[in-house]
């Protein structure tokens, strides 16, 4: 660590860290940097999702809002 710096936390966030640690050693900072990088993955597929929900709403609006669907709904 370069420049250590001191952040407040509750106990109940220590102690949920605690519990997530991959091995007893593993530092807050190692377990939060890697925190970090599994958001930005989980970020960019959400934003990835979304753009392929987007881009399929035409599409399905077209499928699903036809005069046949609606005459099958009626017979």
């Amino acid at each position: 660590m370069n420049n250590p710096t001191t952040i407040q936390l509750d106990k109940s966030v220590v102690k949920s860290l605690k519990k997530i640690r991959e091995h007893p050693r593993q530092t807050y900072n190692e377990l939060i940097i890697h925190m970090i990088e599994i958001f930005k993955n989980v970020k960019k597929r959400n934003q990835y999702d979304e753009f392929l929900h987007k881009i399929q709403q035409p599409k399905m609006k077209e499928l699903w809002d036809n005069e046949d669907d609606e005459a099958w709904e009626n017979a």
